[in-house]
């Protein structure tokens, strides 16, 4: 039987033996992530499932490292965020002599109800 004279099974020829070499560079630059099977049922059918397993591992590993890079991308993103956050809270400067008014010890409500206990107390030691 003749070889077929179709393109794509002279490239999954020279692909096939590319990836059988282990020379995976050689056949990316080759044209294996553009590879496109053809119709042909001649004697190079057998080799174009392992050209084309091949390419879609390439295709499934460059996606996740894709993925991977997007992530690394989004976690120092948020990291930068949360370092801003976390300056933004730490004040400025210690000065004494600041204008913002300085926060009370106890809320309110907390201060309300031990200045009652105080003068209970100080009535009760007048007695």
């Amino acid at each position: 039987m003749t070889p077929c004279p179709c393109p794509a099974c002279d490239l999954a020829r020279s692909l096939h033996a590319l990836l059988m070499a282990d020379d995976v560079d050689g056949a990316i630059e080759a044209g294996l992530m553009t590879f496109t099977a053809c119709g042909c049922t001649g004697d190079d059918a057998g080799m174009i499932a392992p050209v084309m397993q091949a390419q879609a591992r390439l295709r499934t590993a460059w996606d996740a490292r894709c993925r991977y890079r997007l992530r690394q991308v989004r976690l120092a993103r948020r990291a930068q965020e949360r370092e801003a956050r976390r300056l933004a809270v730490v004040p400025a400067s210690t000065d004494t002599a600041s204008s913002a008014p300085e926060r009370p010890a106890l809320p309110a409500s907390a201060a309300a109800i031990l200045a009652r206990a105080k003068a209970k107390a100080a009535d009760r030691s007048k007695r």
